[in-house]
């Protein structure tokens, strides 16, 4: 009893902890007008922001949504020449549904001609100019190697799977008729529904723009088979409907196809939209979903040096907000697993298992930080014990799922077991904050120089992880491989058989 009485008191003091997290501030800001203005004499760095500043009013207008429509004018307000979004041709604009930049701590996606370079956590003074503080951080990071033109990417088709989520799902799908890709298509999957909202949402509003088709089995491995089935482009691509896609997205996310016959997988970089909660910001600064600024190709035939778990830690590749795979490979390894995901007994791993079915064909997985969405954390305490059981459990969910329909790969899982089990440990681990840099390692002291654990850092940390979740971690990890059998079970009574 004493010990049931201690976990809570601790429990109870780390919730205090992570109600007196703050908000933060979410902005990106360009520097390439910077290079402009160097190179090519302000008339032409001019006429380059009207061709940028077009080219944002077209994509709000093809939007049409009023309300982005709305973020995206208060963001051009501030972006005029010698206004406050602008400081020697460094452009500051905020995140999607945030307010203007205002004092205060800002977390800011820094970009170098329109491609995202890395991020910065910065303080704003009270009455300073958000662009010059922020602008300042951005130039100490490196600048980014300069890239050949991208092929023309092949034909896509976006799949979006939902669940009485209708006012999410049309910001999403704002952003996603926005992408500049020259051919593709979008496909709504509604999981087991239980009104007509989402149906009525995609006809009413988006028309022949958009295809709907209903699933109603639950399962979000189930409604991406589905969306797999009905889709026409070379490559598919998967989103969830609580992001909102940057206009390059889809182009960044598919193009490698076109260059590497061999590559079956994609992933992207995924941001924050908000940071406006402690959960927000807590997950956040912890790595969130993001996986940094570095693209990296993992090749079965060459394992990496650096991942003796490969392909088994397959959470490093990517998320499932932010995926997409050469749409006849995907099909060959028979799709998803309909036993994994959200919405059933196993709690997650769909994706996971997607990468590693693709590795095991001999096929190329690509991580490319290019193709941008910018997600919708969860808001709430509870939402992140739930969250963090779900991972527990989808990720041993997944590493059963392979073992089960792929024995070839037990072998390898044994000989990896004794690292895998250190690497349990280590991901639910209580980690500690990180320190925020000083003088002496390149940082300001002045409360306005970068942290070393900078929210949207893969594995950085600025607020500690309550024990709480770790615990809860833990058990979903021990609870995976039950789950994933109950879903089995599950499946079977509606017709449908794991992969």
């Amino acid at each position: 009893m004493a010990g049931v009485w201690r976990a809570r008191q601790e429990t109870r003091r780390e919730i205090e902890g992570f109600l007196s997290i703050g908000p933060v501030q979410v902005a990106e800001l360009d520097l390439a007008a910077e290079g402009a203005q160097e190179t090519e004499g302000p008339e032409k760095a001019e006429g380059a922001r009207e061709a940028r500043r077009a080219r944002k009013a077209e994509l709000t207008r093809k939007a049409g949504d009023a309300r982005e429509a709305g973020d995206a004018q208060e963001a051009g307000d501030t972006q005029d020449a010698g206004g406050p979004g602008r400081a020697r041709g460094a452009e500051l604009r905020p995140g999607p549904g945030s307010a203007p930049v205002t004092s205060g701590t800002v977390f800011v996606l820094v970009r170098r001609a329109g491609l995202p370079i890395g991020t910065v956590l910065g303080q704003v003074p009270e009455g300073a100019d958000p662009t010059e503080v922020l602008a300042g951080l951005a130039r100490k990071l490196p600048g980014g190697e300069p890239r050949e033109p991208l092929p023309r990417p092949p034909s896509a088709s976006v799949v979006v799977a939902t669940r009485e989520r209708a006012d999410q799902l049309a910001r999403a799908l704002d952003s996603l008729l926005a992408q500049d890709h020259p051919d593709f298509e979008i496909v709504v999957v509604d999981n087991a529904p239980v009104t007509g909202e989402t149906r009525e949402l995609v006809e009413r509003k988006y028309g022949e723009r958009v295809r709907y088709v209903c699933e109603p089995v639950p399962g979000l491995a189930i409604a991406h088979n589905r969306g797999l089935a009905a889709v026409r482009g070379e490559v598919i691509a998967f989103t969830d409907d609580d992001v909102v896609a940057d206009p390059r997205w889809l182009t960044e996310l598919t193009a490698p196809f076109a260059a590497d016959p061999r590559l079956g997988c994609a992933t992207g970089l995924i941001l924050p939209a908000r940071l406006r909660t402690p959960a927000q910001v807590l997950l956040e600064s912890h790595g969130g979903f993001a996986k940094g600024f570095t693209p990296r190709t993992y090749d079965p035939a060459e394992p990496p040096a650096d991942e003796p778990l490969f392909p088994f830690t397959a959470g490093r590749f990517g998320s499932g907000a932010n995926m997409a795979f050469r749409t006849s490979v995907l099909r060959a390894a028979g799709g998803f697993d309909p036993a994994t995901g959200a919405g059933t007994p196993a709690r997650g791993g769909d994706d996971l298992y997607g990468f590693v079915r693709v590795l095991a064909q001999g096929q190329r997985l690509r991580y490319t930080p290019h193709a941008l969405v910018w997600h919708h954390h969860r808001e709430t305490w509870r939402d992140l014990e739930t969250q963090a059981y779900g991972y527990g459990a989808g990720l041993t969910a997944y590493l059963t799922a392979i073992l089960v329909n792929r024995p070839a790969l037990l072998p390898a899982f044994l000989v990896r077991l004794p690292g895998g089990l250190a690497h349990a440990r280590g991901l639910t681990a209580v980690r500690a904050t990180a320190v925020r840099a000083t003088a002496a390692d390149g940082g300001a002291t002045d409360g306005t120089g970068p942290a070393v654990g900078v929210p949207g850092g893969h594995d950085s940390r600025t607020h500690p992880w309550p024990r709480r979740l770790s615990r809860l971690q833990r058990r979903g990890m021990l609870y995976g491989p039950v789950g994933y059998l109950r879903a089995r079970r599950a499946l079977r009574t509606v017709g449908l058989e794991a992969r």
